[in-house]
This record gives C-alpha cells, sequence and structure tokens, in this order.
C-alpha cells in the first residue's frame, strides 16, 4: 500500500498507521485539504480543533462505510458515500456549535467544508471500501492524526512568530484545566504579520514538506550505507 491506495485483503495495521502519520500524510505528501489547512492554521489551537474535527469524520465515515461495503452497489458508491460523510459532518457542526461555540465561530464554515475534503472521501473509496471495520477505523484515527498534527505544527510556527502566543484560548477548545498550555513566547513588537496571513501559511506549509523530504533523503542514505557492508559479504 503506498500513498493512500489499498487492495481488498488482510493488511498491517502497523503499515496502516506509518501510512496515514508519515508515509502518506494528508497535508504533507498528498497535499489534500489545502483549504481548511490555509485558513485555519493561524494558530495552534484553531489546527488543532480543526484536525480533531476532521479525524472524528474520518474514523467514524471509515467505520461506517467498512462496515457498509458489501451491500453498496459499485455504480452508486460515490454518492452513498458522500450522503454518509455529510450526515456525519452535520452531526460534528453540531455538536462544536453546542459545547465548543466560541471555537465554533473561529472555524466556521470550514467545519461544513470537510465533506469536501478530499482526504475524507479518499479514505472512503481507496480504503475503506475495501477492507474491514477495524483496519477502516484505525486508517481514519492515523490519516486523522496525520493531518491534525499537520495543522497543529504549522499553527504553532504561525502563531508564535505571527502573534506571539503559542496554543492561544487552548482552554476554548480543551477545557479549563489545560489554560496552562496558553504561552506568551514573544514580545508584541516582534511579531510578523505576514505569519498569520495566507502567504505565511504557504510559506510555513512549503518548509515542512521541504523538511520532510530532506529527512526521508538522509534515512534514505543512511540505509543504503548500512546495507553496502551487508550486501558486501
Amino acid at each position: 500500500m503506498s500513498h493512500g491506495e489499498a487492495v481488498e485483503g488482510e493488511v498491517s495495521l502497523g503499515h496502516v498507521v506509518r501510512d496515514g502519520l508519515w508515509d502518506s500524510n494528508v497535508v504533507l505528501v498528498q497535499l489534500l485539504g489545502m483549504c481548511p489547512t490555509m485558513a485555519v492554521t493561524s494558530s495552534a489551537t484553531n489546527g488543532l480543533g480543526m484536525g480533531l474535527a476532521t479525524m472524528a469524520v474520518l474514523i467514524v465515515a471509515n467505520a461506517v462505510i467498512a462496515s457498509l461495503r458489501h451491500w453498496v452497489s459499485p455504480t452508486v458508491r460515490i454518492p452513498i458515500f458522500i450522503v454518509l460523510i455529510a450526515g456525519m459532518v452535520t452531526l460534528v457542526d453540531l455538536a462544536l456549535n453546542a459545547w465548543l461555540h466560541d471555537l465554533y465561530k473561529v472555524l466556521g464554515i470550514y467545519i461544513a467544508l470537510i465533506v469536501a475534503n478530499c482526504a475524507v472521501l479518499g479514505r472512503a473509496e481507496a480504503f475503506a471500501s475495501r477492507q474491514p471495520v477495524l483496519a477502516s477505523a484505525v486508517d481514519g484515527a492515523a490519516m486523522g492524526f496525520g493531518f491534525t498534527l499537520a495543522l497543529t505544527v504549522m499553527g504553532g510556527i504561525r502563531e508564535v512568530f505571527g502573534s506571539g502566543t503559542l496554543f492561544a484560548n487552548a482552554h476554548l477548545l480543551l477545557g479549563s484545566h489545560f489554560a496552562f498550555l496558553e504561552m506568551k513566547l514573544l514580545p508584541e513588537s516582534a511579531n510578523t504579520l505576514f505569519m498569520i496571513l495566507p502567504p505565511g501559511g504557504f510559506l510555513v506549509l512549503g518548509f515542512l514538506i521541504a523538511g520532510r523530504r530532506r529527512l526521508e533523503a538522509w534515512r534514505g542514505s543512511q540505509n543504503a550505507a548500512l546495507a553496502v557492508p551487508h550486501g558486501a559479504h
């Protein structure tokens, strides 16, 4: 399985997790969900909230679609998948509005746009429609966590340099017990407005993608160097 592809049959859950977190990361490798990635990562808290909402949809959607895969006709599977995903996104949207209203006001329309996130429908089509429920749920959790991690890191970097804070208003998302996460790291005079504007999002994303690729290249060279003496015997 590579870059999101899956075939019917037994899969390794460890490989599924690695695929979602690193090898086929939604943001850093597949470059999906760019609209929320650019729009809501002006702070680490916003990125974390959007990522967790998307992860919840991914887990439930994958599990439901995997459980129904034998009863869904291939000719109408895409419309059915979209209807199911839309229903789950609606539940998440209502839940955020009811219990995390301040965060809901920040994320706004981007919660509803999870329906249009290619990562969600892509996992339904490429994986959940061909694999059992457990593997599909794990895939949804791994892809969702990888997405959440990327958004949180992006939001953290942009927030620190753009606002001088980190995890501002974290208590709105995680509760009052997590207020200790809210930190002021830089004085206002050091803030760079550019970083919390859309161009700053593209700049940070570019550096993260480049960093990941550089790390993969280094790991490849290290593995090749280790394999040479072994092959010489």
